[in-house]
């Protein structure tokens, strides 16, 4: 309640898209958009060429027009990206933490749990130069490697990074690179972009000079979670960013006084919908879902009962089950435990990223950045009236459909 009482004030404070920029509006306590559209319902009335329920009956040229009106959406938002750097992604103040691919992969684990980072970088110190990356999920996958190969998991606290990251068995196994459902892409370009792009062995990064445009299109191209930023001089790394940090720059910063975003996400085909959607149950144990989310290339997916009613969402980073470990082997021996006992332990924060965040079809592009500036969610679960799971729209959803035309 204090959370939406300061974005209350923030709102009054600011102007609309319309009138400015994307305004975060005060919602309920409830984590969820209220159904029905935008949130500004009086800012629409009178542009009927911007809604999104256009008649049977419309004519070719009022599609055109909403045609011209989507592409107008997407070159000013390709016009920002372009004049912007990756520097001014950047927080004021932050850490990187770098690790040295001699160290042993459980203490390298356990340094990104205590600085509370997603991942870090890899330094070679015989070449001189990074040479990847090493996330939270990483582990999590090495523990079921040992889980289903029933090896002596005492010997992560010596075996080091670059040893796990050289074990063939390990990753042509539990790290093989898999790609989400794409859309337009074709199986093959798919595959080419898990053989070229796997963060193990290839480090892939920006400079702090790069534009945010370039940035989107390396991680759009190469299906990477995390970018890190260089600083050309001396090769020091600054930060890693994601596409969540990047549409917080562009909901912070993003001025259009035209109104461009009234279609909803359903309609301009942003997100995954119907039989595509990977669900998972909470009767399910955690290795059957980690299991699930490694072949489908999928970073998290909602949890639903048996009515297909949405409970939850469960996150590949989510180290609940480990931090509830006493050692490793328990640690393995927690992901036998079902979700429904996982997600009865963990945080359940709405300030969370992975926390439950659902819209519905019917939300318009415009109130789901509105929504995004207020909690900053890594996805939304999309749901129908009786909060049946109908899609997922996360963040590299939203960022994807404007490079559609770049890519192109």
């Amino acid at each position: 309640h204090h959370a939406t009482s300061q974005v209350a004030a923030l709102a009054m404070e600011s102007r609309s898209l319309y009138s400015g920029h994307f305004t975060p509006t005060a919602l309920s306590s409830q984590s969820s958009l209220d159904g029905g559209g935008p949130h500004h319902p009086e800012d629409l009335v009178g542009n009927s060429t911007m809604s999104a329920m256009a008649p049977s009956g419309s004519s070719s040229g009022l599609l055109n027009e909403r045609e011209v009106v989507r592409r107008a959406g997407r070159e000013a938002i390709s016009q920002f990206l372009d004049g912007h750097t990756c520097f001014s992604v950047l927080r004021a103040s932050g850490k990187v933490v770098v690790f040295d691919t001699r160290i042993p992969i459980q203490l390298a684990f356990y340094a990104l749990v205590e600085h509370d980072m997603q991942c870090a970088p890899l330094w070679d110190s015989g070449t001189r130069q990074f040479v990847g990356l090493l996330t939270v999920t990483d582990f999590i996958d090495v523990l079921r490697y040992y889980r289903r190969t029933k090896g002596d998991v005492s010997t992560l606290a010596t075996r080091s990074i670059s040893e796990i990251l050289s074990d063939g068995n390990i990753l042509g196994s539990v790290l093989v690179r898999h790609v989400p459902k794409c859309g337009k892409r074709d199986a093959a370009a798919a595959a080419q972009v898990a053989a070229t792009s796997s963060h193990h062995r290839t480090f892939l990064s920006a400079s702090s000079e790069t534009t945010l445009k370039q940035a989107c299109l390396l991680l759009h191209g190469h299906s990477l979670d995390f970018l890190p930023v260089i600083l050309p001089d001396d090769m020091r790394c600054l930060a890693t960013i994601t596409y969540t940090n990047i549409l917080e720059h562009l909901v912070t910063h993003f001025r259009e006084q035209r109104r461009l975003f009234d279609d909803t996400v359903y309609d301009l085909g942003i997100g995954t919908y119907h039989d595509d959607v990977v669900t998972a149950r909470a009767s399910e144990t955690l290795a059957e879902v980690l299991h699930t989310l490694h072949i489908n290339g999928l970073s998290a997916m909602p949890v639903v009962d048996d009515a297909g009613k949405v409970v939850g969402v469960y996150s590949r980073s989510d180290i609940t089950f480990l931090a509830a470990a006493t050692d490793a082997e328990d640690a393995v021996s927690n992901l036998d435990l079902t979700l429904e006992v996982l997600m009865s332990q963990r945080r359940t924060d709405v300030t969370t990223p992975d926390a439950l965040h659902t819209c519905t079809r019917a939300h318009t592009l415009q109130s789901i950045f509105e929504y995004f500036a207020q909690w900053k969610f890594n996805r939304l679960i999309v749901v129908d009236e009786q909060e049946r799971v109908v899609g997922v729209v996360s963040a590299r959803d939203l960022v994807a459909y404007f490079l559609e035309e770049m890519e192109q």
